[in-house]
């Protein structure tokens, strides 16, 4: 059996309210942002080199090409009519200037209808004393329609 290596200064200390309540607020400034329609904002909340994995789509590197993706995201979910709910918000841990969140969420139709519900994780960094996103993925819990014999 390997040596496990432990750090002597010990376990990192619990995660405080304090980040826990900064790290959520930008959470709900994410969701703000985005239901108000406002992609600048959104892109503001993410580290100039982070990674964000949407669905069914390759990695988007770098706050230019995220706020890229939301100014059209943003546009297509006011279009239809949409908004981003959490469902339940998770909590958070944080370990020096990194911290995680994973939630669920939901896409809610005007007429209170889902029209989708996943999951998500996403990473923040503690740059000059602020969160930011430095990782964003999630997941649809739908299924994917079945292959039509065009697609195959």
């Amino acid at each position: 059996m390997a040596a496990m290596n432990i750090d002597a200064r010990g376990p990192p200390a619990a995660t405080s309210e304090a980040e826990r309540s900064a790290v959520k607020a930008v959470s709900a400034a994410w969701k703000s942002a985005y239901n108000s329609g406002d992609a600048a904002a959104v892109s503001a909340l993410y580290t100039e080199d982070a990674v964000l994995s949407a669905p069914g789509e390759p990695p988007v590197l770098g706050r230019a090409a995220i706020s890229a993706y939301f100014v059209r995201k943003v546009a297509e979910f006011s279009a239809a009519g949409v908004t981003v709910e959490d469902a339940p918000l998770g909590d958070v841990v944080a370990s020096g200037d990194l911290a995680w969140q994973w939630q669920t969420y939901r896409v809610v139709h005007k007429s209170g209808a889902v029209a989708d519900e996943g999951k998500l994780v996403t990473l923040f960094q503690r740059i000059n004393g602020r969160w930011l996103i430095a990782g964003d993925t999630w997941n649809s819990d739908g299924t994917s329609a079945p292959p039509t014999k065009q697609d195959q």
